[in-house]
């Protein structure tokens, strides 16, 4: 199973809508992560009509963007569990934030976001990952989504687009 993965959209304060790579790179996805700060709805809509999408609130995300998705959640594909979480709040970095959520879960990844910055490391046999921002790259050369691969192990991959 692919799962496409993606964070930080911030449509329409930062695109008008999602950038034409997402779509492309997603068309042959099983599953879409939206680990937060959609700003709209209609993202998720848009990637609905990709495929299936599980996502969760970000900070910057209208109150009712929250209380409709929320800002944790764990899903099963196959034997792996994924958490999902945006990386907001107070204390430590935003990686810190991202394993504190679930470090009374048992799970084999966590997608993140808020940096925009993305990030692929294992962390005590835990795949941190973090698909950048497809439309705030900040100081990055490049916008970023990503791709899980998943058998029975995960396979992870960034993919960096320019426009």
């Amino acid at each position: 199973m692919v799962i496409g993965v993606i964070s930080d959209t911030h449509v329409p304060k930062r695109a008008k809508k999602l950038p034409h790579a997402v779509i492309e790179t997603f068309s042959n996805v099983d599953h879409i992560i939206h680990a937060g700060d959609i700003m709209t709805i209609d993202v998720i809509h848009t990637l609905e009509k990709i495929a299936p999408v599980t996502a969760v609130a970000g900070n910057v995300d209208p109150l009712a963007v929250v209380k409709m998705l929320g800002q944790k959640k764990i899903i099963n594909v196959g034997s792996i569990k994924i958490g999902i979480f945006h990386g907001h709040g107070i204390k430590g970095t935003t990686l810190d934030r991202a394993i504190k959520t679930f470090k009374n879960d048992t799970i084999d990844c966590i997608v993140f976001g808020h940096s925009h910055i993305p990030y692929c490391q294992m962390h005590n046999n835990i795949l941190l990952f973090n698909p950048g921002s497809p439309t705030d790259k900040r100081r990055n050369k490049y916008y970023s989504i990503g791709l899980l691969d998943i058998t029975h192990t995960i396979t992870p991959k960034h993919i960096l687009f320019s426009e």
